[in-house]
Parts: structure tokens; C-alpha cells; sequence
């Protein structure tokens, strides 16, 4: 069995001042918004974080943005994010944006075990300055290093007591890449089984990559909301 946390702010206490973060999700789908939160409350400061996007300004990601806990974010999408605009072009942050592809790779690598790949996106672009490149019959291509954090937050749609987790529809997203990229993976899940309840076949992320795990209820808040008229 992995450890099972009573609570959110249970589950966040050893990520320290400066550490590097991995948060799954696609804009506010799939976000371990109740972690967020916890680290909102903890005050930790100075932190790097590597996500897809920085939520929205009141919610997600944004939350910490907003309260100035995030020196520089990794990510492919500036997205429904004024603030996170506003202190990209204010420089108070630090920010590497990539190619969703990229990132996507340099997660999954770092999961892996691999320590860099070459890939086209990015050549003679400013994405490739100062960086490698290497010819493969005829074609260009970029050298990327891989990603790794201290700590993966994910968010699943099931989880067994012995960390294996399941995640339901789109919210599955980053959060399987993300969750074998962390040194120290921390998995919110909507609903927590007991070890053998789950379907072998159907595990999404397997339980050697998670370390501890909180259940808990989430708003699943929408990012643009459209309705018909």
C-alpha cells in the first residue's frame, strides 16, 4: 500500500520553497485543483512549474500566479491567463514556452528514462538558439533534454490503495506522462478502491510510479463556457 492522506494540506508538506513542479491537466481539465489549493494555503514560494498552461487568473495554476508562489513556468500555452500575461511582459516571471508536441516528448522522456531526443518543431526558430541541431537524412532537427520534477501533482478519475490510477475521458491529457516524470508523484483521485477492485487491463498509470495518494471532491470548473442560445 502507498500512503493514503487525510488531507490536501497532509499531502503537500514536503514540497519546499524552489521546487520543481509537474501539474497535470489541459486548461482546467483534469487539474489536481485541490493540491493547488493546498499549496496556495502553504505559502511555498519560488517555485518552478512545468504544465501544459497557468489555468485561468481565479482558479488552477492562475491561484498561484496570482499570489506570486511561481518564479518561472514551463509550458506550451499562455492561454485564458491575463495575469499570467501581464507578469510575462512585466518580468516578473520567468517563462519557457514550447511546442505542445515538445513538451509532451520532453515529459514522456523524462518519464522514460531518456535524457534527450531530436525533433524538427522549433528549428530556425528562437526556440533553437543555443541549443544542438543535427542533420538526419537531409532534415534538420533540434536536441531537446527531457523533464524531470521533485514533485508530480495528477489528477485521476480512480485509484487503488496500491497507487495504481485510472483517469477518465480527456482529463487523462498530461497527467499519465506527468505522473511517471516526478521523482516524488502525489495522485488526487475523484474515488479510492481497495487493491484488487480495479481492472488490470484498464490501468492507466501504474502504481510504481505513485508515491501517495489523497481522495477528494472537485468543482470541475469550465474554462470558457458556451451554451446554445
Amino acid at each position: 500500500m502507498k500512503t493514503i492522506c487525510t488531507s490536501f494540506n497532509e499531502a503537500v508538506k514536503d514540497i519546499h520553497d524552489g521546487a520543481v513542479l509537474m501539474v497535470g491537466g489541459f486548461g482546467l481539465c483534469g487539474i489536481p485543483e485541490n493540491l493547488i489549493l493546498a499549496l496556495v494555503e502553504k505559502g511555498v514560494r519560488d517555485l518552478t512549474v512545468i504544465s501544459n498552461n497557468c489555468g485561468v487568473d481565479d482558479w488552477g495554476l492562475g491561484l498561484l500566479l496570482k499570489n506570486k508562489q511561481i518564479k518561472k513556468m514551463v509550458g506550451s500555452y499562455v492561454g485564458e491567463n491575463k495575469e499570467f500575461e501581464r507578469q510575462v511582459l512585466s518580468g516578473e516571471i520567468e517563462v519557457e514556452l514550447l511546442p505542445q508536441g515538445t513538451l509532451a516528448e520532453k515529459i514522456r522522456a523524462g518519464g522514460a528514462g531518456i535524457p534527450a531526443f531530436y525533433t524538427p518543431a522549433g528549428v530556425g526558430t528562437p526556440i533553437a538558439e543555443g541549443k544542438e541541431t543535427k542533420f538526419f537524412n537531409g532534415k534538420e532537427y533540434l536536441l531537446e533534454e527531457s523533464l524531470i520534477a521533485d514533485f508530480s501533482l495528477v489528477r485521476a478519475w480512480k485509484g487503488d490503495k496500491m497507487g495504481n490510477l485510472v483517469y477518465h475521458k480527456t482529463a487523462r491529457n498530461f497527467n499519465p506522462m506527468i505522473a511517471a516524470a516526478g521523482k516524488v508523484t502525489i495522485a488526487e483521485v475523484e474515488k479510492l478502491y481497495e487493491i484488487g477492485e480495479l481492472d488490470p487491463n484498464g490501468i492507466h498509470t501504474p502504481s510504481i510510479y505513485v508515491q501517495s495518494l489523497i481522495e477528494g471532491n472537485q468543482e470541475k470548473r469550465i474554462e470558457r463556457l458556451t451554451v446554445q442560445k
